[in-house]
C-alpha cells in the first residue's frame, strides 16, 4: 500500500485536473480503493463522491464502463463509518442501474455490498445472488469476494455447515488467483465455521502470484530487474519486492537457480491450525 500511495502521487502530479478533468477519474478511484484498503473510510467516500461528480459532468451513467463504480465504492465507506441509510440508497441505486446494463461483473459486485449492508437473511440472499451471476463469468477475483463475502454471512447467521462450502471454494479461487489477503480471510472465516480447512501452500512454485511467476520466468531467462520492470511498465522496486518473494518461496539464493526451480519444485505445506 505504500508503494501504490507514492505511485498515485506521482501520477496526480502529473495531471492538469482544471484543463482535463475526466483524467483525473482513474485517479480519484485509485484513491477511493486505496483509502478503503488502509481503513480510512472517510477519505474513501471523499473521493467516491468526487468520482461521482466527476463522471456526472460528462454525462456518465453506465456503472459497467467503470469499475469499481464510485456508487459501490461510496457504500461501502458509508457502511463502513456506520452511516447505513446513505449507504443502502446508495447501494440499491447501483443495482438498478447495473440490472439494466446487465454486466456480471459490476452486477455481482453491487449485489455483494448491498447485502453487506443490509445484512441478515436479505442480504445473504444478495450476495447469493452476486454468486450466481458470477458463476462461470470472466470476473474471478468478484466471484471469489462474493464466495467469501456469502460464506462469511451464513456463517454468522450460524449456518456453519452451508458456509463452508462457500468458503471452501472461495479460497480455493483465491489461491489460484494469488490473491492473498483474500485467501487468508476465507481460510480464518473457515477455521471459524470449526472445519478443517486444506493445507495452504505456502512455498513451491505454486505458492507464486501470477505476477511473481512472471517475474521469475522472466529473470530465468536472463533478463535484469530494469528491462524486467521496462517490459511489464512496473517500477524496479515491484520488480523486486516480486522477485524477493519468489526467492523466497522457491527457496533459491540466485537468478541461476531459478529455471529448475521453476520447472520442478516440491511444494511445502503448513496444516491450518484448528480450534
Amino acid at each position: 500500500m505504500d508503494e501504490a500511495s507514492e505511485l498515485l502521487g506521482q501520477v496526480a502530479a502529473l495531471l492538469d485536473v482544471a484543463s482535463d478533468p475526466f483524467s483525473s477519474t482513474p485517479v480519484l478511484r485509485a484513491r477511493a480503493m486505496l483509502a478503503s484498503a488502509q481503513g480510512n473510510h472517510g477519505a474513501a467516500l471523499e473521493a467516491s463522491l468526487d468520482l461521482g461528480r466527476a463522471l456526472a459532468g460528462f454525462g456518465h451513467t453506465n456503472p459497467a464502463a467503470s469499475h469499481p463504480a464510485w456508487r459501490s465504492l461510496a457504500a461501502f465507506a458509508h457502511y463502513s463509518l456506520g452511516e447505513t441509510e446513505a449507504a443502502l440508497a446508495l447501494a440499491r441505486e447501483e443495482v438498478a442501474l447495473a440490472r439494466s446494463w446487465a454486466a456480471p461483473r459490476t452486477l455481482g459486485r453491487s449485489l455483494r455490498i448491498l447485502g453487506l449492508v443490509e445484512g441478515g437473511t436479505e442480504g445473504i440472499e444478495r450476495i447469493r445472488e452476486a454468486v450466481s451471476v458470477l458463476d462461470g463469468s470472466p470476473a474471478r477475483l468478484e466471484h471469489s469476494s462474493a464466495l467469501v463475502d456469502l460464506g462469511a454471512a451464513l456463517r454468522r447467521g450460524n449456518r456453519r455447515a452451508e458456509a463452508r462450502e462457500f468458503l471452501r471454494s472461495g479460497l480455493e479461487l483465491a489461491q489460484r488467483l494469488g490473491a492473498t489477503v483474500l485467501r487468508d480471510r476465507a481460510h480464518e472465516e473457515l477455521v471459524a465455521t470449526g472445519a478443517r480447512p486444506r493445507r495452504l501452500v505456502l512455498s513451491g512454485v505454486d505458492s507464486l502470484t501470477p505476477s511473481e511467476r512472471r517475474i521469475a520466468a522472466m529473470a530465468a531467462e536472463g533478463l535484469s530487474n530494469r528491462e524486467i520492470a521496462q517490459a511489464l511498465f512496473v517500477t524496479l522496486r515491484t520488480v523486486e519486492m516480486h522477485l524477493s518473494n519468489a526467492f523466497r518461496k522457491l527457496d533459491v539464493s540466485s537468478r541461476t537457480q531459478l529455471p529448475a526451480a521453476l520447472a520442478s519444485s516440491p511444494a511445502a505445506e503448513v496444516t491450518a491450525q484448528t480450534p
